[in-house]
């Protein structure tokens, strides 16, 4: 039997979606739903996200499965402030990248940031801010970008009712490493928790590459939903993507998001 890395990152995939959830209670969805929405939460989860990009590369053939793999762990630090430790592991499997005929699978480099957030005040702002770095842990060379890179992030948020309004933000520079990083990443934010454990989200992810002066901007709409797996809560996710601007060589037209994340809440 030949091994195909796309059949094992879509196998895993049905895995999550496939298994079996339970409605959640009312009052602790609720409370979770504006948890989910809140990337500094006091709350400890690990989202699985799948993401599916396609018409890459010089002759537009390309296309790329993304699995990331994304644990969030606050820390309380005492005196109402706290840090979040944000993650962003990626396993990537792509298929005529960077040219037409290769393909790679493997993991990609890693994100780390950490958040220091003041606890919040009922009704009143909340946000972080923190350093960000840019591990080059990819494991093939057509993954990554063999360069360490740190910088700063922050996030700035509302919630107000059912609404969460935000946007969060890193810029990073290379340190160390064969190519040269000056980056923008900002990601704003509009969620809306519906009564019944649905939340819808519109957002932009939006990267701009100071050295090459071009965009990365998909913009996409999502649908999450609480269960169980078991006793332990998850947030199923699923939705579609657009690019309205593409880097050369980069994803364009429609691509897909869907994923699990296990919570433990406190």
């Amino acid at each position: 039997m030949t091994y195909s890395p796309r059949a094992s990152v879509a196998g895993i995939a049905a895995t999550f979606l496939c298994s079996p959830a339970f409605a959640q209670a009312p009052g602790d969805a609720a409370e979770l739903q504006k948890q989910l929405s809140n990337p500094v939460a006091s709350l400890i989860s690990v989202p699985f996200q799948f993401n599916f990009d396609d018409n890459m590369g010089p002759k537009g053939k390309g296309e790329r499965w993304t699995m990331n793999i994304q644990p969030v762990i606050p820390f309380d630090l005492g005196g109402g402030w706290n840090l979040i430790s944000r993650t962003i592991v990626p396993v990537v499997s792509q298929y005529n990248l960077p040219s037409p005929g290769e393909d790679a699978w493997g993991l990609g480099d890693t994100t780390q940031s950490f958040f220091f957030s003041p606890n919040p005040s009922p009704g009143g702002l909340i946000w972080g801010v923190g350093p960000a770095f840019l591990f080059p842990t990819a494991s093939e060379d057509d993954l990554g970008l063999d360069t360490f890179a740190a910088g700063v992030t922050g996030v700035v948020l509302k919630q107000n009712g059912p609404w969460t309004l935000g946007v969060l933000a890193n810029h990073l520079w290379d340190w160390d490493g064969p190519v040269e990083i000056d980056s923008t990443f900002t990601q704003p934010f509009l969620a809306y928790a519906y009564d019944n454990g649905w939340t819808a989200t519109l957002q932009a992810e939006w990267t701009h590459d100071w050295v090459n002066d071009t965009d990365s901007a998909p913009i996409g709409l999502l649908a999450s939903k609480l269960g169980h797996i078991g006793g332990t809560p998850v947030s199923w996710q699923g939705g579609v993507r657009y690019y309205a601007d593409s880097a050369p060589n980069g994803p364009e037209g429609w691509g897909a998001r869907f994923g699990v994340t296990l919570l433990f809440p406190k």
